[in-house]
C-alpha cells in the first residue's frame, strides 16, 4: 500500500498498528485521512476486516469513513466461498452496544426485541412517575429531572453538582422507579445501551471474551469527547490485547457540559503506560497568522498535551478586531463586510461563516442578512424565524391584522390551550368551507356556535373576544405617536394570553424555556424599528409583516446551502472549516460564559475560542460590543479576557487597517451593484 502522500508523522501513525497508540491530531491536521488509511493499512497487512472496530460519534462520520476505506481497498462482492466478505465495523458507541445487546440482552432479564425510548417517551415516563409522588409545594420541571438522570448515568457528577438542589434530590429519588418503569415496558434509553452492555460484560464474562476476540484492533475517534461509561467500555474491550488507537485533541474538548471527560485523553498513560504518543501538528487548513493566534490562546490552559500547529500556507492577513456600540451595529457591519467581500473581492457567500456562542445571537444577524438580501443558512439550530415561539407570535400578529387569515388562526387558536381542540377546529374549518367564509367568520356565526356544547361554545366566544379586543387596541389612534406603541401592544397581548407562562410550563428544560422567552422579548423589542411620527400601529405592523413575508419568499428561492453564508454556534462548528470567518460577541459573560469561573470551566471556554479560531482558513474577523440589549434595554459589556491573549502583532483594529485598492473598473461594478440593490 502506497503511503508516500502522507507526511512523516501521519505515516508513523498509520504504520504503528500493534499496542496502544495516542494520535494527538491538532485542528486541520488530516486526522480522518489518517484513520481511514490506518484501517486500510491494517487490512493490507493481513488483519481480517471483521477484527477491526472503529468507533466515532455520528453515524454520518462512520459512513464516510467506511466509504473512504472501501475506496482505498475495494472489496470483492463475494469471497471464494460465495459469501459476502467481512467489512470493518465502523459505528457509533450506541450502535455498537445495540449489536451486542440484541444478541445477549436476555441474560439481563430483557427480551431481545427491546425498544429504545426517545427523549419524548422518556419524558412521558418521568411525568407519570412524578404524578404519583405526593405534592411537595413546588413544581419541578420533568425535563430537568430527566437531564440529571442522564448525567448520573454517564458519570457526569461534576456538571450535575451545579443543578438545583431540589431537582437533584428528586432525580435521585426517582432514579430506580424510572429504571423499573422502562424495564417493565421492555424498553431502554440511549444511556442504558452502554450501561447495560457494561453490566453484561461484568455479569457474563464469556460475552466480553467473545467481543474481545472479535474486535482485536480498536480505534476511537474524538477520544477527548468520551464520557466515563464510554471510557469503561473501550477499556473493557482492549484491556487484554491492548491494540487500542485513540485519536483526539485535548485542545478541542468542548463538551464537558454533557459529560465528556478530557481526562480520558490526558491520563491515558495511567491505564496504558506503554502508549505511544504521535503528534500531528502540520495544519493543512489555515494561514500561519491564524495558527499562531490559536497557539498563543490555548497555551494559557495549564493542563494540556503541548502541541504547536504550523502551516505552509503562508503568513496571510492579520486578524481584524471590530468594536461596536451594540449588536445591531455589529450585525449591520458584519453584513457590510460580507457584501464587500462578495462584490469587491469576489468571495462568495458560501465561503463565509459567522460564528457565535449562543443561538440567541443569531436574531440581529438574521435580520440584517434578510434586509440586505443575503442568502444564509443556520447550522446547529433552527432559524430564528422558524422557531416555534417566533412562528406562534408572528401568527398572532397576522391574525390581529387580518382575522380571516385561516392558516395563522388555525395555528394559534389553541395556543395557549383554551379549550379549542383539534376536533373543534376541524369542525369549524368544515363549517367555514360549507359557508364559503373564513374560520373566524364561522366562529362568530351564532348558528355554527349553536352546534357545540356549552363549554366549547364559551371557548369559541372567548377567543373571538380576545381577537376583537386586540384588534381594537391595534387600530386605536392613541399610541400612534408613541415610538414604543407597537412594542407595548405586543407585550400586552402576549402577557394577556399567558404565552410566556405557557412556554415555561410546556418546555421540558427550564433554560430552554427562558431562551424561548428571551427570543420573544428580543423580537418584541425590535418591532417598532424607526417609525415615522404619527404612523398608525396597524400600518407599522403591516410593513413589518410584509418585510418578513417578502424575505421568506426570497429565501425559499435561494440556491443550495453552498451558496449561502453559514451561521453557526461555536459548539456546532467543530470539524468544519471556512475560508473566511467572523467570530461575533467576544465579550465577558458570553465567551467566557458568565458561569465558567464558578463552575470551573474557564479552560473549556478557552478551548471553545480555540476551536472557533481554527475554523478559519484565510481570514478571521473578531467583534465585540460595548453594549448589548437584554429585553430591550442596552446593558454595558466588556471585551472578552481571551482577546488579551491574542499577540498584538497578529491583530489590527478595524479603524487602523489600510483601505484595499480597487480598480476603476471594479469600482464601477461595485457602484452599479449597490445602486441596483438600493433600487
Amino acid at each position: 500500500m502506497n503511503l508516500n502522500s502522507l507526511n512523516p508523522q501521519q505515516r508513523q501513525a498509520v504504520e504503528t498498528i500493534n499496542g496502544p497508540v495516542l494520535i494527538l491530531a491538532g485542528a486541520g491536521t488530516g486526522k480522518t485521512r489518517v484513520i481511514t488509511t490506518r484501517i486500510a493499512y491494517l487490512i493490507s497487512r493481513g488483519v481480517p476486516p471483521g477484527n477491526i472496530l472503529g468507533v466515532t460519534f455520528t453515524n454520518k462520520a462512520a459512513r464516510e469513513m467506511l466509504e473512504r476505506v472501501n475506496q482505498l481497498i475495494p472489496r470483492p462482492a463475494r469471497d471464494s466461498d460465495g459469501e459476502k466478505p467481512e467489512r470493518p465495523t465502523l459505528c457509533t458507541f450506541h450502535s455498537l452496544c445495540v449489536r451486542i445487546l440484541r444478541q445477549h440482552i436476555e441474560r439481563l432479564g430483557y427480551k431481545r426485541n427491546f425498544v429504545i425510548y426517545d427523549e419524548a417517551e422518556q419524558l412521558s415516563a418521568i411525568k407519570k412517575i412524578l404524578s404519583h409522588l405526593s405534592a411537595r409545594g413546588e413544581k419541578v420541571d420533568p425535563g430537568a429531572v430527566l437531564g440529571l438522570l442522564s448525567r448520573f448515568k454517564n458519570g457526569g457528577e461534576r456538571s450535575a453538582a451545579f443543578a438545583d438542589s431540589n431537582v437533584r434530590a428528586l432525580a435521585e429519588h426517582v432514579r430506580d422507579r424510572y429504571q423499573s418503569a422502562l424495564h417493565a415496558c421492555n424498553a431502554v434509553d440511549f444511556d442504558d445501551l452502554i450501561l447495560l452492555t457494561l453490566r453484561l460484560f461484568r455479569e457474563h464474562p464469556d460475552v466480553l471474551e467473545a467481543c474481545r476476540a472479535k474486535y482485536r484492533y480498536v480505534m476511537v475517534d474524538e477520544y477527548q469527547d468520551t464520557n466515563a461509561a464510554q471510557f469503561e467500555l473501550v477499556h473493557a474491550l482492549t484491556k487484554q490485547h491492548r491494540n487500542l488507537c485513540v485519536v483526539g485533541d485535548d485542545d478541542q474538548s468542548i463538551y464537558g457540559w454533557r459529560g465528556a471527560e478530557v481526562a480520558n485523553l490526558l491520563d491515558l498513560e495511567k491505564h496504558f503506560p506503554e502508549v505511544k504518543v504521535i503528534k500531528l501538528e502540520q495544519n493543512y487548513r489555515s494561514t500561519t497568522t491564524i495558527l499562531q493566534a490559536a497557539n498563543a490562546v490555548i497555551r494559557n490552559n495549564a493542563r494540556r498535551r503541548g502541541k504547536q500547529l504550523w502551516s505552509q500556507r503562508g503568513e496571510g492577513s492579520k486578524i481584524t478586531l471590530f468594536t461596536f456600540q451594540d449588536e445591531e451595529e455589529e450585525a449591520r457591519t458584519v453584513v457590510e463586510e460580507i457584501e464587500f467581500n462578495r462584490l469587491g473581492r469576489r468571495i462568495g457567500w458560501g465561503q463565509q461563516a459567522v460564528l457565535f456562542r449562543t443561538n440567541q445571537q443569531s436574531r440581529p444577524l438574521e435580520t440584517a442578512l434578510r434586509r440586505a438580501g443575503v442568502r444564509y443558512h443556520l447550522v446547529g439550530g433552527q432559524s430564528f424565524f422558524d422557531r416555534r415561539e417566533v412562528r406562534d407570535f408572528l401568527a398572532y400578529l397576522k391574525v390581529c391584522l387580518n382575522p380571516h387569515d385561516d392558516i395563522s388562526l388555525l395555528r394559534i387558536a389553541n395556543v395557549p390551550a383554551r379549550g379549542l381542540s383539534d376536533q373543534t377546529m376541524q369542525r369549524l374549518l368544515a363549517a367555514s368551507q360549507e359557508r364559503k367564509s373564513s374560520v373566524f367568520s364561522a366562529m362568530k356565526n351564532p348558528v355554527v356556535q349553536a352546534g357545540f356544547q356549552a363549554r366549547t361554545r364559551e371557548s369559541i366566544e372567548g377567543f373571538v373576544r380576545l381577537l376583537e379586543t386586540a384588534r381594537a387596541q391595534l387600530h386605536g389612534t392613541g399610541a400612534a405617536s408613541d415610538p414604543r406603541g407597537l412594542q407595548q401592544w405586543a407585550e400586552s397581548l402576549l402577557t394577556g394570553i399567558g404565552y410566556f407562562e405557557e412556554l415555561r410550563r410546556s418546555e421540558k428544560d427550564a433554560e430552554a424555556a427562558e431562551n424561548r422567552v428571551r427570543n420573544l422579548k428580543e423580537l418584541v423589542a425590535a418591532l417598532d424599528g424607526e417609525p415615522a411620527p404619527g404612523t398608525p400601529l396597524a400600518d407599522r405592523l403591516e410593513r413589518y409583516l410584509e418585510d418578513i413575508t417578502l424575505d421568506t419568499e426570497r429565501e425559499s428561492e435561494a440556491e443550495a446551502p453552498d451558496n449561502a453564508v453559514t451561521l453557526i454556534t461555536m459548539h456546532s462548528c467543530k470539524g468544519l472549516e471556512f475560508p473566511h470567518v467572523f467570530i461575533v460577541g467576544m465579550e465577558e459573560g458570553l465567551l467566557p460564559h458568565a458561569r465558567s469561573k464558578v463552575e470551573g470551566t474557564l479552560d473549556e471556554e478557552r478551548r471553545l475560542f480555540y476551536v472557533a479560531i481554527t475554523r478559519a482558513m484565510q481570514s478571521l474577523v473578531i467583534t465585540h460590543c460595548s453594549g448589548r440589549r437584554r429585553y430591550g434595554q442596552l446593558l454595558p459589556c466588556h471585551p472578552s479576557s481571551f482577546l488579551k491573549e491574542l499577540p498584538e502583532h497578529l491583530v489590527e483594529h478595524a479603524e487602523d487597517r489600510a483601505a484595499e485598492p480597487v480598480s476603476v473598473e471594479r469600482a464601477r461594478e461595485l457602484f452599479a451593484a449597490m445602486r441596483a440593490a438600493i433600487e
